[in-house]
């Protein structure tokens, strides 16, 4: 129990964290579309067992039969960690570097793809889980290659940049 004056104010109630009805989505994609595609089920976060799961099934899909794959993420746990190195290496995946504290090159397609998906869903209203999944689904199949073609050209020429100025800061 709390002590309060008569004229204190209720305390607030907490609302449901919003997080807490949130879809983790992952998507492996490039210039010409979506190449694969998860989702998380609730309360499930990313770790290094789950992403090396990810990339076997990523490397299943021999993501583009006809061409040589560079994978770009970002240096979150998961994808940094020793267990994940060595899957890369088993697994013959190549990774594009990533600098450590490099917000100037924070992935570009992420900031694009999330940003636009965002931006479809703003306003929607899901009855539930799968409902946001079908969704998720049908927008991204639904967009054109040119659209995935621009995310690429973005991360292609902040990278240019970056190597232009010698790694420094590179502002928009």
């Amino acid at each position: 129990m709390e002590y309060r004056h008569k004229t204190s104010p209720s305390p607030r109630k907490f609302k449901v964290v919003a997080s807490a009805r949130k879809v983790l989505f992952i998507v492996f994609w490039d210039m010409e579309g979506v190449v694969h595609m998860e989702f998380l089920e609730q309360g499930q976060t990313e770790n290094s067992d789950r992403y090396i799961s990810t990339l076997r099934a990523l490397k299943l899909r021999r993501v583009r039969r006809d061409k040589d794959s560079i994978l770009q993420h970002d240096n979150a746990r998961p994808h940094t960690s020793r267990q994940t190195q060595d899957a890369l290496r088993q697994l013959e995946l190549t990774t594009l570097p990533h600098p450590a504290y490099s917000p100037d090159l924070a992935p570009p397609p992420d900031y694009y793809l999330f940003f636009q998906l965002k931006k479809y869903m703003r306003g929607h209203n899901y009855d539930n889980y799968e409902e946001v999944i079908a969704d998720v689904r049908r927008w991204c199949h639904g967009q054109s290659s040119e659209f995935f073609t621009d995310s690429g050209r973005l991360l292609v020429k902040r990278r240019r940049l970056c190597v232009h100025h010698e790694g420094d800061y590179v502002e928009k």
